[in-house]
Formats: structure tokens, sequence, C-alpha cells
């Protein structure tokens, strides 16, 4: 990833979102492109145009916490904003070599696999910053079949983007879309020199004129917690509330947790599930007559 590029996409990106007004500014004059100009952003963040033309160019070299921390808020950056911009700028001038890259992790202890197990009421993955789901408990495989469905190492952007089936799995496709989208450009940001994540971003922008358009507009966000709407092939429509767990020792992986509110009839649609893919497991686990 080409840090430079990425901050000064990142920056005008988010300048050309906001309008004089927005700011408490006067609005005048044409302006030739939408958004703030730049000498108003240096004016917001206590800065010289000439200093804030440089850092929007893509040169962070010497900017302060302080001055990133303005920055920020001229920009009104929200949490996640301003964390990828700080990626950004530890990024673009790394402190010694580059870091040496970890092996990619597709697998789990097997203490965190028997945490998953017991998670017998919920649907639970595991997951890593590329979306790739290297884990998962029973309720979580019946909860995702097409997912998982042949799938040797299922990415769930991969599923969102690529498979037909993700657009009526999701009844809200478009937000679940933008969501990955922005998940991804958040963990390129800390990560710039993973490979698989670069090959990963490659091939969706190849295989997607969608995943194209949303990955053009910089947008990044934390996925923590939610609801999330879908259509499941065997228990119809279900409304599910979503928690995302860090994984303290694995510091790259993440559960997803996935409970419906008691007494709702996804609560019971998600209670039959569970006894579906109980049944099966049994069923598998039986021995040849």
């Amino acid at each position: 990833m080409d840090t430079r590029n990425e901050i000064r996409e990142f920056l005008t990106s988010r300048r050309a979102k906001l309008k004089a007004a927005d700011v408490g500014l006067p609005d005048y004059g044409t302006r030739r492109v939408p958004g703030l100009r730049r000498e108003e952003v240096a004016v917001l963040a206590g800065v010289s145009a000439p200093y804030y033309t440089r850092l929007e160019r893509g040169d962070l070299a010497g900017a302060s916490d302080s001055v990133l921390d303005a920055l920020a808020r001229a920009l009104q950056l929200d949490d996640a904003e301003r964390a990828h911009l700080f990626d950004l700028a530890r990024n673009a001038h790394p402190v010694g070599p580059p870091p040496r890259r970890r092996p990619a992790k597709h697998g789990i202890r097997p203490s965190v696999q028997q945490l998953l197990d017991a998670m017998t009421g919920a649907a639970a993955h595991i997951g890593n910053e590329r979306l790739d789901i290297v884990a998962a408990n029973a309720l979580g495989h019946a909860l995702f079949p097409e997912m998982f469905d042949g799938q040797e190492r299922p990415n769930a952007a991969r599923f969102v983007f690529l498979d037909p089936r993700a657009r009526s799995f999701y009844r809200d496709w478009d937000r679940i879309a933008r969501d990955v989208v922005a998940t991804l450009r958040s963990s390129a940001g800390r990560n710039p020199y993973d490979r698989e994540l670069t090959d990963l971003v490659g091939e969706l922008s190849t295989r997607s004129e969608e995943f194209r358009q949303h990955w053009a507009k910089h947008d990044v966000r934390f996925h923590i917690s939610g609801v999330k709407q879908f259509h499941h092939s065997h228990v119809g429509d279900l409304q599910l509330n979503y928690e995302r767990l860090d994984l303290v020792f694995d510091a790259d992986l993440t559960i997803f947790a996935y409970t419906a509110d008691p007494g709702t009839r996804s609560a019971e649609a998600l209670a039959l599930l569970g006894s579906l893919a109980a049944t099966r497991a049994a069923e598998t686990a039986l021995p040849a007559p």
C-alpha cells in the first residue's frame, strides 16, 4: 500500500465531506470542488496553509500527536477515522526497518474452540483482520451455511461481494457491503505490509465494481456492535444483535457473537436453528452401520 497516497486520498475525501456552514465559517466565492478549501482546514487546525498542504500531500514527517489531534478536530473525524489517521501517520514514517510480516493465522488454540463450543445459545465465529473466518461453533455454521458452503477458508468479504446468495441472505446488503469495505480499510491502515490483505483487496477490486466504488471513498469504521437482519433459507427472517469480543492473547483475532432478544420470533428461529445443528451433529457422530 502506498501510504503517502492513502494519506492524500483520505484527507482529501474527509475535507470534501464538510461544508463551510458545518464548521461555522462564512461561505463565500465559487467553489471549484465540493467541501472546504485547504486554507479553511488550516485555519481550523491552527496551522499554516502551506503546512497543511504538505500534510495533505502525504508528508506527515514530524507531525506531532497534537497536530494530528487538531487535524482530526478540524475535519470532524469520528473515533474510527481518527485512529485511521494516526495509523497512516505511524506507517508513513516507521521507526527502523519495516516490520517483519507475521505468518497469517488460519487456526485457533483448542481452548478457544472449547469456548466457542460452550456458547450454545449464541451463533459465534472467529475472524481475523482480513475477515477470514478461522473457526465457528455449531450454531455459527448453521447461521451462515452459504458462507461455509464448500469453502476451505471462508472469507466474509468474498462472500458479500462475490457470492450472489449474499444479497438475499443479508436483508440490508448495501449497509453490510459498506461496513465490510470500511473494516478492510481500517485493517489496511494498521497493517500496510499484510500481503494477504493486499491480495484480497486486489481480487475484490478486480471482480466487483461495487467494491471498487466503496473502496475509493476511503471510509473507515469500527465493527464493534449493532443489529443485523438476515433471511435464512431454513428459518426465515432473523434480527440479531452482534458483539465483537477481542482475544487479548491473539491480538489479530476477534469473536463475533450473534444473539436474539428474548421472547421474539428471532429468538425462536435461532433456537430452532440450534436444534437443527445439534441434530445434524449427532447424526454425523453416529458410527456407520
